[in-house]
């Protein structure tokens, strides 16, 4: 069986081949949009004006010498202080990729250095921002769990 290559044919492979590369731009693009929930900054020069200040602030926290781990235990959210003690603590989950509203998740003392949240914790993965704070100081934290 001897067949030509013809025009038709090539004119075939041309469209079949643009036909997918569209379609995989299309998906990927849906697939990009619909996973990232917004802008990193609101407006990059006003960020760059704070950048001095806010690397002044974390100079200032770490010579507090406080940290502090996050976990889940069960159904709750357990903070674990270190070198601070009769905080306060706050924190507010949000969805890494910005899909589910922010959360604030309320925190009650559990002992020494210890915080349990008051309410059982959603399901999923969240980014905390935990704030301490102690008289006039006061840190802040960026922690992931997984509950």
């Amino acid at each position: 069986m001897n067949q030509r290559f013809t025009g038709y044919h090539a004119t075939a492979i041309l469209v079949g081949f643009f036909a997918l590369v569209i379609a995989v731009n299309l998906t990927m693009a849906r697939l990009a949009t619909s996973t990232f929930g917004g802008v990193l900054a609101e407006n990059g020069y006003v960020a760059s004006q704070d950048y001095n200040r806010w690397i002044a602030e974390s100079a200032a926290q770490d010579r507090l010498g406080w940290d502090v781990a996050a976990r889940v235990e069960g159904n709750r959210l357990i903070l674990d202080t270190k070198g601070v003690s009769h905080a306060v603590a706050n924190v507010v989950a949000e969805h890494p990729l910005g899909q589910v509203d922010d959360r604030r998740i309320p925190m009650v003392v559990a002992g020494t250095n210890h915080f349990r949240s008051a309410d059982a914790m959603p399901s999923g993965r969240w980014k905390l921002r935990i704030t301490l704070q102690q008289g006039n100081s006061e840190a802040r934290y960026l922690r992931e769990v997984r509950s």
